[in-house]
């Protein structure tokens, strides 16, 4: 089973119009650099080279690592990770690595964050022949913290076949733990926690412990582990953790408050009631969209068409379009004949269960795609997300990339917190209140949709309501509230930490969006 959770609002009637155009050629044309004609698995999305803009970092199966960045002159993404061993971003590429999961999050607290590839090299289950690797930039390059001797000492780098990797502010600190959902033989490869040994680490000197606590924390289960995404599931703050796996019962731990799970066994954001609720799709079996009740239990609300069962791999919920509505799309892999991705919309509404349709999903269909990760990032601050997805595993195909055919004049809202040491906050819940369509709330991404990372923004399309209010909760149980002017609408607010370490300042990313620091 494959996982994606989000924060669904509602949806409209299925349009005539399709959803998507491709871009590929224009943006990301089959080059031997930028885009290969290669397997590539998961796809998270980070400021890699610390100028303020998002990259997206793809893990490179049968072919190295890819760091593709939007070059604002050319118009195109264009790969970072070359071969040059001068290059600061050399390590990352990793050609020996079979690389499938990947992630992105501040372990250190130096505001910055570190990178986590997960490598199988061709072991389905147990162990595995290569190291993962956790890069850090570091002496003006990243290099990999695994591979330090005190990291190689303390038995970190077990080398188990893990699937996807997500991270978990699971004190409140601002540092992050990285959960690896491993894919268990027997009694080897239990989930694993790792984070930094604060009291072994010298941040400032680049030293950085590290530890696996997932049985301190209690979340070293053995399972076919698949997927893992991150957030206040049940908690109104501190961040929850739910594991979709294979061959064995989901995982819903919920957070104690001092660093421990219980499993509660069980969720997305459908509703606007500001619960949590999840959607996942299942490998050839029915797709799941569990809403949460007032008792904090959950009920499958999929229809019919919605749960059909189809080779499924990422699952991603966003408001594409921007018209206030979320939309579900289901990346398929055509391992055995034809198997189209889809998209649906999910309409809330009032006193009822929201209701589900299927839209025309345009050229983002790729019948005979081998879908593996998939990703959503507005790479070029037009406003609206811009949606990537990788192919791999049983054939070799380039990357191709999307993007909305708009709706004019609809407006939008991207907000972007940071924790204490000024990284993105990763597991943080974003409520927006408007004029006329009620609250609205999302979560900053930790890791998702199977292998994958969504962009650290929480972003409302707002159709042609405006926001008022925002309210930001961070994974310690601070918050912040503020009023939204008109003027702050179409613009990406980065959300200081309360009272944080932080130290920003207004830019201009182009002349349709503006960043706005803010800690009012």
């Amino acid at each position: 089973m494959w996982v994606f959770w989000t924060f669904l609002l509602y949806l409209s009637l299925s349009g005539v119009h399709s959803m998507f155009s491709e871009v590929t050629d224009s943006v990301l044309p089959p080059h031997a650099l930028h885009n290969p004609t290669q397997r590539n698995y998961g796809m998270a999305v980070t400021d890699v080279d610390g100028d303020g803009d998002l990259e997206v970092v793809v893990a490179g199966y049968s072919g190295s690592n890819l760091i593709l960045k939007y070059d604002r002159d050319q118009k195109r993404l264009v790969n970072i990770a070359v071969n040059d061993r001068n290059s600061p971003y050399y390590n990352l590429r990793d050609p020996e690595g079979n690389a499938i999961g990947v992630m992105a999050c501040d372990v250190d607290g130096d505001g910055r964050e570190e990178i986590y590839f997960l490598n199988t090299n061709n072991a389905f289950s147990g162990q595995a022949s290569y190291s993962d690797k956790l890069l850090k930039f570091r002496n003006g390059r990243f290099e990999d913290l695994l591979s330090d001797d005190i990291n190689v000492r303390r038995g970190v780098a077990k080398r188990m076949a893990g699937r996807s990797v997500a991270c978990v502010d699971r004190k409140g600190t601002g540092r992050y733990s990285i959960y690896v959902s491993n894919y268990a033989r027997g009694n080897v490869g239990a989930h694993a926690l790792i984070e930094m040994d604060e009291s072994a680490s010298d941040v400032t000197k680049g030293i950085i412990a590290l530890s696996d606590v997932a049985s301190q924390a209690r979340v070293n289960k053995y399972t076919g582990g698949r997927g893992v995404v991150v957030g206040p599931i049940l908690n109104d703050a501190r961040s929850d953790i739910f594991c979709d796996n294979e061959n064995g019962p989901n995982f819903l731990f919920r957070n104690n408050g001092d660093g421990t799970f219980t499993d509660m066994a069980a969720q997305d954001r459908y509703q606007h009631d500001g619960k949590i609720d999840i959607v996942y799709g299942n490998w050839n079996g029915p797709h799941r969209l569990y809403m949460q009740t007032d008792q904090k239990t959950f009920k499958n609300i999929a229809t019919k068409s919605f749960s059909v069962s189809s080779p499924v791999r990422t699952v991603i919920a966003a408001d594409f379009d921007n018209d206030l509505q979320l939309e579900v799309f289901f990346n398929n892999i055509a391992y055995r004949g034809n198997a189209p991705n889809k998209i649906f919309r999910v309409m809330r509404r009032e006193s009822a269960d929201p209701t589900i349709t299927e839209l025309n999903i345009g050229d983002a269909s790729e019948p005979e795609g081998r879908g593996t990760g998939a990703t959503v990032v507005d790479f070029d601050g037009d406003g609206y997300l811009d949606l990537l997805v990788a192919h791999g595993e049983s054939a070799s195909q380039p990357i191709s990339v999307y993007k909305v055919k708009q709706s004019s004049g609809n407006n939008w809202l991207r907000v972007m917190p940071r924790t204490r040491y000024g990284a993105f906050a990763r597991g943080a819940k974003v409520v927006i209140h408007t004029k006329q369509s009620g609250v609205h709330t999302r979560i900053i991404d930790g890791g998702s949709g199977y292998l994958c990372e969504m962009e650290p923004v929480a972003h409302f399309g707002l159709g042609s309501d405006q926001a008022t209010k925002i309210e930001v909760y961070w994974p310690d149980g601070r918050s912040l509230t503020r009023p939204v002017s008109p003027t702050d609408m179409n613009t990406v607010m980065e959300i200081t930490y309360p009272g944080g370490k932080q130290n920003c300042t207004d830019f201009i990313l182009d002349n349709k969006t503006q960043w706005i620091n803010t800690s009012r």
